[in-house]
């Protein structure tokens, strides 16, 4: 649920040597000193998320910027994209700041961030309860297979939901976790195998370098999302290509079924054939073996073994034999890959659609304000919601402020929809001459709609 404040300490709750309450249980304090720590050692997240739009990470502040192709965005020497010839684009952050603003640009709190990663645990921990409870179900009323599947199932495709947006979060705001093991924990539900969570959090970053515009996928580098936008967009205007559209649109779900998305085994296989970058003179990058195979083969031991515990548990207790236990695996992985799908159709397809962004431009909370309250519902609550409709401003200020959602939990939907509206009327860009973007347009026209609706209230 998300609080109506920030989780700060007051002064009064402070000791003596400067730590807060949550700290000396959390080591809160300690954290943000190995969060430096770790994105030395990561240089690479450090380099990426330093090489997007507007402010860097000041955790990671230190780390040089990387020639490697992976690890930059693509320009030439005028600042311009190789696509479009666009030059890259400067935030437009308020400047002086008001006070009514002030709160989405600030960098949250270590409380905050040991505050995610709990509630992500909190997550796996739920998933891992409710196989537990969907085999003894089974086990105990074994004539009811329907209704003990379908009342297992439809919570667990949820709570998948929420696993990717408390995720998409974390690497926002607090990339890295305060105990090693948590790392692990972040999507194995989601695939047979995946990225582990530090190139997760690196393809994510890579995205964002490379679309700083929703509707222009790719024009700062290579996207790991953009055979998605391919099927979306390949034809042109929706209006007059609908019947084009209606040969790949279709396929959307089914690949995202199947684990072409970030936390995807398809995914993971599209990420390794593009990333270390090769080392000096075609060698192989100094760290594949010493850093990124062991990570890769420490991830995936975790999630096979959890998987393979699935399987046991479809077995035996079940009066099952040990064949048959892929029977019970099939099932709690249908209902992941139809939340995790859910998720991510909502994170990567719709924000970066043209139709969908026409239709934030007509003002739709308030032509259609059930359509906000069902599918705020759906994704786990209006802060949620925050993130569909503003993606934009995210993809503005990834660092600035991170994801809509999370500033959501710690401020409450409302405060953070107002603040994000009025960042769109002022602008997410700031002039540089060039034309404006079919993208730029449509904020413009949604902003000047919102504003005229909360004018006229």
């Amino acid at each position: 649920m998300a609080s109506s404040a920030p989780l700060l300490q007051s002064e009064g709750g402070k000791k003596k040597g400067g730590h807060s309450k949550a700290s000396i249980f959390y080591g809160a304090d300690e954290y943000l000193e190995e969060l430096k720590k770790k994105y030395a050692h990561d240089h690479e997240i450090a380099a990426l998320k330093n090489a997007l739009p507007g402010e860097s990470d000041p955790n990671a502040a230190g780390v040089a910027a990387s020639n490697d192709k992976m690890l930059k965005v693509e320009k030439n020497n005028e600042n311009r994209s190789h696509k479009t010839n666009r030059l890259f684009p400067t935030p437009n952050k308020p400047d002086p700041m008001p006070k009514n603003l002030a709160f989405l640009f600030t960098k949250i709190t270590p409380e905050q961030m040991m505050y995610m990663w709990n509630v992500l645990t909190a997550i796996f921990v739920s998933q891992c309860t409710m196989v537990v409870l969907y085999c003894a179900a089974l086990a105990t009323f074994p004539d009811y297979w329907w209704t003990c599947t379908l009342t297992f199932g439809i919570p667990f495709a949820y709570i998948a939901i929420q696993n990717i947006y408390i995720d998409h979060d974390v690497m926002h705001g607090a990339t890295f976790p305060p105990h090693e093991w948590q790392r692990f924990l972040t999507h194995p539900f989601a695939d047979f195998f995946s990225l582990p969570w530090e190139e997760f959090v690196l393809e994510h970053n890579r995205h964002h370098a490379s679309t700083v515009d929703l509707l222009e996928q790719g024009e700062f580098g290579w996207d790991p999302e953009e055979f998605h936008y391919a099927l979306q967009q390949w034809a042109g205007p929706f209006g007059e290509n609908w019947y084009k559209y209606m040969l790949t649109v279709p396929w959307i779900p089914v690949i995202h079924f199947f684990g072409l998305n970030d936390t995807g085994s398809l995914f993971a296989l599209e990420w390794w054939c593009h990333f270390p970058d090769e080392g000096a003179g075609g060698k192989c990058n100094k760290e594949f073996w010493s850093k990124w195979v062991p990570r890769r083969i420490k991830h995936n031991a975790f999630v096979m073994s959890l998987w393979a515990c699935i399987w046991l548990l479809g077995t035996w207790p079940l009066g099952r034999p040990i064949s048959e236990g892929w029977r019970f695996m099939f099932t709690v992985s249908f209902f992941a890959r139809c939340g995790f799908s859910a998720a991510w159709m909502f994170i990567t397809n719709f924000t970066h659609s043209l139709p969908w962004n026409n239709f934030l431009a007509q003002d739709p909370g308030r032509t259609w304000p059930v359509l906000h309250d069902v599918m705020a519902l759906v994704l786990g609550g209006k802060h949620r919601w925050n993130e569909m409709l503003f993606h934009d401003v995210h993809h503005a200020f990834p660092n600035a402020v991170g994801t809509l959602s999370q500033r959501g939990r710690f401020h409450g939907w409302q405060a953070v929809h107002d603040a994000a509206a009025e960042v769109l009327h002022r602008g997410l860009w700031k002039p540089n001459g060039d034309e404006e973007t079919q993208m730029q347009k449509t904020q413009r026209k949604r902003s000047l709609m919102m504003k005229s609706t909360r004018v006229n209230k």
